[in-house]
């Protein structure tokens, strides 16, 4: 049984040459036929780096996509839970992508050691959120998704926090040579000082309360046809508060930003209401996010494609300009909520 990985819920396994390297077509097609599926050996890898994605033929039927999961990364509980929401929103007709289900009405099927589930194929665009009507939809939308959410609690899947994307991505950086040696304690000081602002940021705040999120709620994320916004799949779901799945649709400077989360609010008060004062975590959560980021793609690099889609993050320069980054953090943790 793999060793559960104390950071942030999910678990780890030993390393003998990289799992996906076992994630042949043959497999890929043989995992679906014995889904009952006949596929007609057409396959088109999809954009994805945490998990394997790909669109699969059909014999006389519409195209799938099956997302093989990272082997280790979830336990079995905390996909099932992904799913069960996915299928819990669709049923309430938010516009997510569930997974299909069998006849035996289960989603998530294993192969050969590898977890997966099958959707059906949903095309559409990146949305660019540059009109307030947009905007307005768009917090509809969100405002309709957490009011599902909020009514049940995840059990398996992350809990959103410091500790999670703060402390646990320092301390991985920190223990591994990516950081170049003259920058090692200017890393270390920053985001220490960055956690303990951060933290009296939330004490500020004060508590919370955590629902079931999309996690990962930024553009690139949404794909948009004429009915409106959808997701496409809840990898990234987690406990949280509401203010995660709206910062990461904010640009632009602080004025523009107020005007955007003020078209947000003014969709997502419709079906939920909202706490201003959580407003005051945007700037954390960006914070956290920067440094989860990095530790995202130092936890991943052992996997062939990351080196190859990433090429500068083992450069002095990228850690230069990270920490640049952060600098500029410190700075936006000290400015006010942009609702004030």
């Amino acid at each position: 049984m793999p060793a559960q990985n104390r950071y942030d819920g999910r678990m780890t396994i030993p390393d003998s040459g990289h799992p996906y390297e076992q994630l042949t077509p043959d497999l890929l097609l043989n995992a679906l036929d014995a889904c009952g599926l006949v596929t007609d050996g057409r396959l088109l890898a999809l954009n994805s780096y945490e998990n394997r994605v790909y669109q699969i033929g059909i014999e006389e039927a519409e195209p799938v996509v099956a997302k093989f999961y990272r082997p280790g990364r979830w336990t079995r509980e905390a996909i099932q839970e992904e799913h069960d929401f996915a299928l819990e929103l669709a049923g309430h007709e938010i516009p997510v992508i569930a997974p299909l289900q069998d006849e035996l009405g289960e989603t998530l099927h294993e192969y050969h050691g590898f977890l997966f589930g099958i959707y059906p194929r949903c095309g559409g665009h990146w949305p660019d959120l540059d009109t307030r009507e947009q905007r307005e939809q768009m917090g509809r939308f969100l405002g309709r998704l957490h009011a599902v959410g909020a009514t049940q609690v995840f059990e398996h899947r992350t809990r959103l926090g410091i500790d999670t994307l703060g402390e646990a991505s320092r301390n991985f950086i920190l223990d591994r040579n990516f950081l170049p040696d003259y920058l090692h304690e200017a890393y270390s000081s920053l985001t220490a000082d960055l956690l303990e602002k951060i933290r009296k940021l939330f004490d500020v705040v004060g508590p919370l309360g955590a629902i079931r999120l999309h996690g990962d709620c930024h553009k690139s994320n949404i794909l948009w046809r004429d009915q409106g916004p959808h997701f496409v799949d809840l990898d990234d779901a987690c406990s949280g508060p509401a203010i995660q799945d709206l910062w990461m649709l904010l640009s632009g400077d602080r004025e523009e930003m107020r005007m955007q989360m003020e078209d947000l609010l003014n969709g997502y008060r419709m079906f939920r209401d909202f706490d201003e004062s959580s407003a005051l975590l945007i700037e954390p959560l960006r914070t956290l996010r920067i440094m989860h980021y990095a530790a995202w793609i130092a936890r991943r690099w052992e996997d062939p494609a990351f080196p190859i889609a990433f090429p500068w993050f083992d450069s002095p320069r990228y850690w230069e300009d990270h920490i640049l980054s952060l600098r500029e953090q410190a700075s936006a943790l000290d400015e006010p909520s942009i609702l004030s």
